[in-house]
């Protein structure tokens, strides 16, 4: 149970807290361009897995920050050395993300280890600045900064290993924060966020993450003027706006901001969401490129297109009262299911797959504000 002491005020998203998002976007840029390395027609495992564990890095700390800067976040001086700090180290991150990662380990594990450690310092640094702290409020803030620096200790300890034995280990730290937060998410229940500014801050991150797939479209109008051209970048700016507008009108119709929760679950979900949204912006870079073999790219780009609406329907469980509806899941897995069917049999054809996904993307959006207007009626 919630305690109501703990409620929150109103909390608005800072100006600091924009510019940290935006570095968390240049680093997903960063990472797309990992599967940019084509071999063979596609890109090989190996290059997925790191552009995977890269990904989630980077919004694993995106994931902690927030949630911090939501429980605790004050925008005085300690808040923006901390962010400006992480910021800086970030950059290498950035710097490490390439093909040839492995050349990288040392300083890409430095920076990611610091970062952690940076985060715990914030939390102990709670410890000072909070006076009168309840008893749940202090276990809340040391397990965080602990948990913090265990992870930050593997990360730690995989630079050595791997400079003997040449095995990368730093994802396991990786693996032990989600699977950690998953787990311990009854403590965190005692510390209910502020939910209606951390849904605006993740808003803003979603909608810096189109900001990236808007960018990414630019290629489709390339080539000179031709009705080819104005076709598919016709098609390829549709996906974009559908896409944009399922998730805006789920944030702005749908979504139940005064509830209390820990917040954990929202994020993660959103971890999911915004992988789903790298990997889409990446599978339509692809579309038009002649290097990249028809079947892969069609597949990855079916594959990228369910894996965000499942997360999308997901994030419908924070939705008010009568969003949450098996039927309206049995609608999506019907259109899901034709939509796979169709371009299965029409993958070949540049020209029929896009516009399969653009009927795809609006028939969707239309099952959102048909079940979202029904359940405000």
């Amino acid at each position: 149970m919630f305690k109501p002491e703990l409620e929150k005020s109103e909390k608005k998203v800072e100006y600091i807290e924009l510019i940290y998002d935006l570095i968390f976007v240049y680093l997903i840029g960063r990472n797309n361009a990992l599967l940019h390395n084509i071999e063979g027609g596609f890109f090989s495992g190996g290059i997925f897995f790191t552009y995977l564990v890269s990904t989630l890095v980077i919004l694993q700390i995106w994931y902690f920050s927030a949630l911090f800067i939501n429980r605790y976040g004050r925008n005085g001086v300690s808040d923006h050395i901390g962010i400006f700090i992480n910021m800086y180290l970030l950059y290498y991150l950035a710097d490490g993300t390439r093909a040839d990662w492995f050349g990288y380990y040392a300083r890409y594990n430095a920076a990611w280890g610091l970062i952690l450690c940076n985060l715990a310092v914030q939390y102990y640094l709670q410890l000072r600045h909070q006076s009168g702290l309840t008893p749940w409020t202090d276990r809340h803030i040391r397990f965080h900064a602990r948990l913090l620096l265990i992870l930050a200790a593997l990360v730690f300890l995989s630079i050595p290993l791997y400079a003997r034995f040449r095995v990368p280990l730093s994802w396991l730290s990786l693996l032990a924060g989600f699977v950690i937060t998953v787990f311990t998410g009854r403590r965190d229940a005692l510390m209910p966020v502020n939910f209606e500014h951390l849904t605006e801050r993740v808003m803003l991150y979603v909608v810096f993450t189109f900001g990236e797939m808007v960018i990414s479209v630019a290629g489709y109008f390339e080539g000179g003027f031709s009705a080819s051209t104005l076709y598919f970048s016709l098609m390829a700016f549709l996906i974009v706006a559908g896409l944009f507008l399922s998730y805006g009108y789920l944030y702005n119709h749908c979504i139940d901001r005064e509830r209390q929760c820990s917040g954990d679950g929202y994020m993660l979900l959103h971890i999911g969401l915004v992988l789903a949204l790298s990997c889409l912006t990446a599978a339509l870079e692809f579309m038009p490129e002649a290097e990249v073999g028809e079947l892969q790219k069609n597949v990855f780009l079916v594959a990228a297109f369910l894996v965000y609406y499942v997360f999308l329907f997901l994030v419908g469980r924070y939705a008010r009262e009568g969003f949450w509806s098996g039927r309206r899941y049995l609608a999506l897995l019907a259109a899901a299911a034709g939509f796979v069917l169709l371009m299965a049999l029409c993958y070949r054809s540049g020209a029929a797959s896009i516009a399969i996904s653009v009927l795809f993307v609006y028939g969707v959006f239309g099952l959102i504000v048909k079940h979202g207007a029904g359940r405000r009626g």
